[in-house]
């Protein structure tokens, strides 16, 4: 039986998933859950996430929330699959997959993810960007871009010279900060693009990009 993602093409965690699913080369059902009539408050979706956010997971008997967990366990099912997400065989390799996916769980997503709101969901509710979160997010985020600069300096990515998932989990928010005005943060730094510019460039990701618009308002 296919797995099952229920969420939405167009939120950034549903994608981190998708996007893991087809580095996997996984069949799995996309279920759309209609956040804007507030279908993810109601019963039979709080069953599978009590916490009322998308995306979920469900493999048989097994349901899953939270992105990270998601492709950690996908990652983990699939390894002997496409790229080594995790790897498996090197404990010093994966212990950097690891840290690296923490880094952008407590440093990366808390500065981008405010910017992402304020320049596409805030208009959408028809109310203007407020500029002091942006500058106050846009300062968290230099720091977080320049440590990434040094790494990627040195190494073709984030956990070393390999494709991982600390890498993956960058692509869904990374792709609409780039089409905010504080895009330059990432163009400038050498880098930093040239990493953007490898890991936005995958099929894998060039499946589900198609999707990801704020054509309406979006649950992260």
């Amino acid at each position: 039986m296919a797995l099952k993602i229920y969420g939405l093409a167009m939120s950034t965690n549903t994608t981190r998933a998708m996007i893991c699913l087809h580095e996997k080369e996984v069949d799995f059902e996309l279920v759309p859950v209609n956040v804007f009539a507030s279908e993810h408050k109601l019963p039979p979706f709080l069953n599978k996430n009590p916490f009322g956010l998308i995306p979920v997971l469900e493999d048989d008997d097994l349901t899953l929330f939270e992105s990270r967990a998601i492709t950690s366990y996908v990652a983990e099912k699939f390894k002997e699959i496409g790229p080594d997400l995790i790897r498996h065989k090197d404990i010093k390799e994966a212990s950097l997959v690891k840290m690296w996916t923490e880094v952008e769980s407590h440093y990366y997503d808390p500065a981008v993810s405010p910017i992402i709101y304020e320049y596409f969901v805030a208009p959408f509710q028809g109310q203007e960007p407020n500029k002091t979160v942006i500058e106050t997010n846009m300062e968290k985020l230099k720091i977080v871009l320049d440590v990434y600069e040094a790494k990627l300096s040195t190494t073709k990515y984030l956990a070393g010279d390999f494709y991982s998932l600390a890498d993956l989990s960058h692509i869904s928010e990374t792709h609409y900060f780039m089409q905010t005005p504080c895009a330059s943060m990432i163009n400038e730094r050498i880098h930093v693009k040239a990493w953007w510019e490898d890991i936005s460039s995958r099929p894998a990701f060039q499946k589900v990009v198609g999707g990801m618009t704020f054509g309406q308002n979006d649950q992260k």
